[in-house]
């Protein structure tokens, strides 16, 4: 099936039978990625006096429990009700559709010979993707594809689909770089690694805050104007994608939370 859509002034055909889905899938039983520590996602199956939800166990059919923390155990997508005192669920502010967006490579940078900021102030060891970094990598970007925006990080190996980040601290966004993101009007922002703070932050998640556009410090957000903006983490995008304009297509599941699994799919353009 093909698509013929209109981003700004130009038209493009999508095939939507040849899309890259960017998500890690997470295996309950096996190989899994985890972020923070926190214990692997866990699947059993249901029982209850008589009744067992294994059909290998005599079971009738198979009936299982999950258990697992979205911001931890992979691909996710996250609203402003990640900070907010008030509870916002990702699902009322993540519409269907698509969006215009565009695939970048980074190659992260030593955050003390970078020259840029972080909250708290960056220490030795940590890496940076940097404003410099992605003003580079978008310098010929189409602005009408910046609704939003893919950060593949190098080296991308494909440990990440199943790589526990607490045996190697990942890099995080500067300051600088985040509120440039910003300032190019970003609305979803997708990215292979398990945040866009660093992973131990004495709770300031500064670059979430700037955002969402919440203050540093401040967990409330106005009633009616909240930020409608979405972050993606821990995706991965293959070394076969080229970077690029692409439509994003983001799908989540209904969970009335601050994040959400999900499941974005890349679809390559053709120009008309």
């Amino acid at each position: 099936m093909t698509l013929t859509v209109t981003v700004g002034n130009r038209t493009y055909v999508v095939d939507l039978a040849g899309g890259f889905d960017l998500s890690i899938p997470l295996d309950f039983h096996g190989p899994q990625p985890n972020a923070y520590g926190v214990p692997r996602a866990e699947a059993h199956a249901y029982e209850d006096g008589g009744f067992v939800g294994d059909v290998r166990h005599g079971g009738g059919c198979n009936f299982e429990e999950y258990r697992l923390i979205p911001h931890c155990h992979g691909t996710h997508t996250e609203g402003v009700g990640h900070l907010a005192a008030r509870r916002i669920s990702v699902h009322t502010i993540l519409g269907g559709g698509f969006h215009p967006a565009t695939l970048v490579t980074l190659a992260p940078e030593d955050a003390l010979a970078s020259g840029e900021a972080y909250d708290p102030a960056p220490a030795p060891g940590d890496r940076f993707l940097t404003r410099a970094g992605l003003e580079a990598a978008l310098a010929d970007a189409d602005p009408d594809f910046l609704e939003a925006l893919v950060v593949r990080t190098l080296p991308n190996d494909p440990d990440k689909r199943f790589r526990d980040y607490m045996s190697a601290p990942p890099p995080f966004f500067s300051l600088d770089a985040m509120r440039f993101v910003v300032g190019l009007g970003v609305r979803h922002l997708l990215l292979d690694l398990p945040s866009v703070d660093r992973t131990f932050d004495e709770g300031k998640l500064s670059a979430h805050h700037v955002f969402w556009g919440v203050p540093q410090g401040s967990h409330e957000v106005d009633e009616q104007r909240f930020s409608r903006n979405t972050i993606t983490e821990m995706i991965y995008v293959d070394d076969a994608i080229p970077d690029g304009r692409y439509l994003l297509s983001l799908q989540i599941a209904p969970f009335v939370a601050d994040a959400a699994p999900s499941r974005p799919w890349l679809f390559p353009l053709r120009p008309v």
